[in-house]
Formats: structure tokens, C-alpha cells, sequence
């Protein structure tokens, strides 16, 4: 007898969909209205971007929003769509292994499916990356924890080399062999973009590589060529959002006029977008 378990089929439908060459694209979500606008725009998926949501809620990015509020705006987001969802916890709201494994007991009952785990240190005095075997232990705990709990999670281990300047390829290939024997299901690079360095990573990592993207990136075909299997925007689409926010202000309170308000969604078609449940 099986007993019908909707999160697995939904982590598992998820994780089907990290194919190198055919990459998942997730334009990353902060809130209910972003993620249905992603939704109903075709993504197969939502992740949410853990910059996007800190600001949301009032708060900086790294490290500083606390596990509740940030796991219970996922919760708000997976349940006003169909797709799975993609949590970014950053390094896990937790100093230890023991609560990255509460938080993805969390991440659970909040209806996501994937997370974003990085390797960065933000504590003042700390080195700009965890140690690998700290950040194993903590991949581990966070596999352990959703294999107990029978749902395939999709781990995403994010390596931040790139971004805070701890190394180059090496490193990270170094790093990425560490986290998928530990347990994560695919690695994060976000900084390199280019073909060169790109194609190094997937041929070096035994597993899906996901890449981020934005203005100067080659497009996502040429990205699926050399084999990368996920592709996301990170904080990218939110603060063009609040990038219009910031000129539309300083129009009116400027000039007085209007033409950064031109091009805005329909009231109407936004509004029935929000009504759908």
C-alpha cells in the first residue's frame, strides 16, 4: 500500500527538471505578486531571491532576516502557485548543522521543495567563506533532514568564490566535489558568466551546475550549449522593480511629470492575476 505524499511528487517533478543543455530558467521571485507574475508568464518553477525577500520584509540581505519571517513568506509563495518552489535560505539561518536542519524541516512544511544553501560568512572578523568541512557538515544535515522526512529536497549548494573573491576555478571545483558527496544535488556559481569559465565548471562538476544571469550575460541558449542545467537572476528582476520605484519618486517629486510611470502592467489584468484564489 503507498501513501500519497504531494511534496515528493513535487520535489521530484522539480528536480526532473535540471537537465544540462535544457536548463530550468527561474526568474526569482519576492512575494506573492512576483511569483504569480513568474507563474503565469510560463515558468516551469519559482524560486525566491533571499535579497528580494529580506527587502520586502524590511530587512538587508545577508544573513540578517531571521528564519520564521523569511520561511513564512516562502509559505505565502508556495501557496499562491501551482509550480514547485525553490526556497533561498542563504546559509541556512542557523549557526550549526543542527538548525540547517530545522530550517529545512521548515522549508518543508512551508511547501518548497529546493533551497539555495551558500557557503558565504558575513560575522565580522570571520573569513569571506565557511570552511569546506563546516559547510559539509551542514549540506549533510540538510540532506539527512529532508531524506527523514521522505522528500527528495533539491539541495543547491551556492559557492561564493567568485563573488567574495576566495578563488577561482580550482576552488570551486574543489568545493563542489566536497558538497555533492555530502549530499547536495546540484552546485550555485553565481559571478562567472563567461563561455570560457562556464564551460570549465560543468565540465569539471559532477553535477548540474547553475549559473546566474543578467544585463552582459550570454543569452540562455548559448549558456545551454555549453551544458549549464539551471540559470537564475538572483536579486536581478527586484531591483529593476525598485529601480522604477526610485525614478518614478524622484520624477514626480523632481519634474512633476510622469514617464517613468509608462509601460506599468494593466490594473485589471494585475488585479485578476491576485484574485485567482
Amino acid at each position: 500500500m503507498t501513501t500519497e505524499n504531494p511534496l515528493r511528487d513535487r520535489a521530484l517533478a522539480f528536480r526532473s527538471l535540471h537537465v544540462p543543455g535544457k536548463p530550468l530558467v527561474l526568474p526569482n521571485a519576492w512575494d506573492i505578486a512576483s511569483a504569480r507574475i513568474v507563474e503565469d508568464a510560463g515558468a516551469a518553477a519559482v524560486a525566491t531571491t533571499s535579497a528580494g525577500l529580506s527587502w520586502a520584509l524590511g530587512s538587508a540581505d545577508g544573513d540578517r532576516l531571521d528564519r520564521d519571517r523569511a520561511l513564512a513568506a516562502v509559505a505565502d509563495i508556495a501557496a499562491a502557485v501551482d509550480v514547485p518552489v525553490s526556497a533561498d535560505v542563504e546559509s541556512g539561518y542557523a549557526q550549526d548543522a543542527a538548525g540547517v536542519a530545522d530550517t529545512i524541516r521548515a522549508v518543508l512544511a512551508a511547501g518548497a521543495v529546493g533551497v539555495n544553501v551558500e557557503d558565504a560568512l558575513y560575522e565580522t572578523g570571520a573569513g569571506p567563506l565557511r570552511p569546506v568541512g563546516e559547510q559539509v557538515e551542514r549540506i549533510a544535515a540538510a540532506r539527512e533532514a529532508a531524506d527523514a522526512a521522505g522528500v527528495p529536497l533539491f539541495v543547491n549548494a551556492r559557492i561564493d568564490t567568485f563573488l567574495r573573491g576566495a578563488g577561482t576555478v580550482d576552488a570551486t571545483l574543489e568545493r563542489a566535489a566536497a558538497f555533492l558527496a555530502a549530499g547536495a544535488d546540484g552546485i550555485f556559481v553565481p559571478g562567472p558568466t563567461d563561455p570560457e569559465t562556464v564551460e570549465l565548471l560543468v565540465d569539471g562538476i559532477d553535477g548540474p551546475l547553475n549559473v546566474m544571469t543578467g544585463p552582459g550575460a550570454p543569452p540562455i541558449p548559448e549558456l545551454a550549449a555549453l551544458g549549464v542545467a539551471r540559470v537564475s537572476v538572483g536579486s536581478a528582476i527586484a531591483q529593476s522593480a525598485h529601480a522604477l520605484v526610485h525614478r518614478a519618486t524622484r520624477e514626480l517629486l523632481g519634474a512633476g511629470t510622469y514617464g517613468a510611470l509608462e509601460g506599468g502592467l494593466d490594473y485589471g489584468e494585475l488585479n485578476k492575476l491576485l484574485a485567482l484564489r
